[in-house]
């Protein structure tokens, strides 16, 4: 017997095992037999068609949303990333360049911050600086500068709002011009 033929065998055995309980059903009980089949084949049909597809509309809009911001995400740092790409093909800033680089976007913290120069190392002090204007400042150090953070001891101060403490600060515009 090939076995292709055994689950038809079986279906048709079973509709016609079927079609004799509803032969011996009275009209009346045929017809509630048949309703309560159409309720559960339509119940059938909700639970594992409709209601998915309709639950995944639904969430369509949320999960866009999510979808664009992270999209403004990843296409800002693709923006970051290849900004410090082209950074690191031109060569680093000299000394004075740095230096005036330092000076100018500390002094425009607004006096929160003061900036002392000892040989290829800056450390400055801030102060109740802003949170906000700390950040712009470090990415201008970064980017600009081409300074980076090798040190900090930073603390979140309540009054004035805003962060105190020192940051360390080495890169290659801060060595010395004779090279």
């Amino acid at each position: 017997m090939n076995t292709r033929t055994r689950p038809t065998a079986a279906l048709a055995r079973f509709g016609q095992g079927l079609g004799a309980a509803l032969e011996r059903l009275s009209l009346r009980e045929r017809r509630a037999v048949v309703a309560a089949a159409w309720v559960v084949g339509l119940g059938l049909l909700w639970w594992l068609a409709l209601a998915p597809a309709l639950s995944t509309l639904r969430q369509a809009p949320e999960r866009h949303a999510r979808l664009d911001t992270q999209l403004a995400q990843m296409q800002q740092l693709a923006a970051s990333a290849e900004q410090l790409r082209s950074l690191n093909s031109s060569p680093p800033p000299g000394r004075a360049a740095t230096l005036r680089a330092l000076e100018q976007y500390t002094s425009q913290l607004g006096g929160t911050a003061q900036v002392s120069v000892q040989g290829d190392r800056a450390s400055v002090n801030f102060r109740g600086t802003a949170p906000e204007a700390l950040s712009q400042w470090l990415n201008q150090m970064r980017v600009n500068a081409r300074l980076l953070p090798v040190q900090a001891q930073l603390q979140q101060q309540a009054n004035p709002a805003g962060w105190s403490g020192n940051l360390v600060l080495a890169g290659p515009g801060l060595q010395s011009d004779e090279r």
